[in-house]
């Protein structure tokens, strides 16, 4: 079994076939899949579509992107739906953005509060921004717990975000010709500490980069986080899938 903890299955591009989409995930063994929330509208998509699936379960947040248009203040009502199991994506965005900057801390703060108000996870996304979201995390050490999703950052950087009690989430891109900063962080990382995702629609795996990316193809980051490791895949897919239970709390670990 796998496990898929970041899919953006409440966009546009899933409207049309979304059962297929899900029918093609089972057929390759990805049987859990956690739908990402980025904004109101979007999070009580999350909620929608995994009260519709068994399979399916939510996060709620504002993404850095959205922090122009969004406040928190709707989390608060809906982070105790039922089927939500984390609060994110949010985290800080320097890529695009660098003039807003102290809206995005200031948002990202506020749902670290949160999340250790509700005792939920947070679901982070950092581009060209880990210092920044790491000196925000760093007065809940211990207080707090997540995952920083589509790790991009090195490997002295992926063992600060273990030592503050994160996991480093895995993507397509591991699958890329130049993944060098990856492999080596999954070379040197124990796989306890690792979640397999697949961001879709976004980051598709070779051979499909640049396509529509979906659930079904986490196997892709599976088979190469296993053959880095020099392992085999059904041990990947067993821990992997014990970290994602043990974090969002899905309810039992399934072997």
């Amino acid at each position: 079994m796998i496990i898929d903890t970041h899919a953006h299955l409440n966009t546009e591009e899933y409207k049309d076939d979304l059962n297929e989409v899900l029918k093609r995930a089972q057929k390759n063994n990805v049987n859990k899949i956690i739908v990402i929330g980025m904004d109101e509208a979007s999070n009580e998509l999350a909620i929608s579509l995994a009260n519709e699936h068994d399979m399916l379960y939510a996060t709620v947040g504002v993404h850095p992107g959205y922090v122009d248009h969004e406040t928190t203040e709707h989390l608060e009502s809906i982070v105790t739906k039922k089927k939500v199991v984390a609060i994110g994506e949010c985290g800080i965005d320097l890529h695009w953005r660098q003039d807003n900057y102290d809206l995005q801390r200031s948002i990202f703060i506020e749902q670290i509060e949160l999340a250790k108000r509700f005792k939920l996870p947070l679901v982070i996304h950092t581009r060209s921004s880990f210092e920044e979201a790491y000196q925000c995390l760093l007065p809940s050490k211990g207080k707090v717990t997540g995952v920083f999703h589509c790790f991009s950052s090195d490997l002295k950087d992926a063992k600060r975000a273990i030592e503050l009690g994160f996991y480093i989430g895995i993507d397509g891109p591991i699958t890329f010709k130049k993944a060098e900063e990856l492999v080596e962080i999954v070379e040197n990382i124990d796989l306890k500490h690792i979640l397999v995702e697949t961001d879709s629609p976004y980051l598709a795996p070779m051979p499909f980069r640049g396509k529509r990316n979906e659930p079904a193809y986490t196997k892709y980051v599976v088979e190469k986080i296993a053959e880095i490791k020099k392992i085999s895949v059904a041990e990947v897919m067993k821990q992997t899938t014990e970290n994602a239970h043990v974090l969002f709390k899905l309810g039992g670990i399934s072997s």
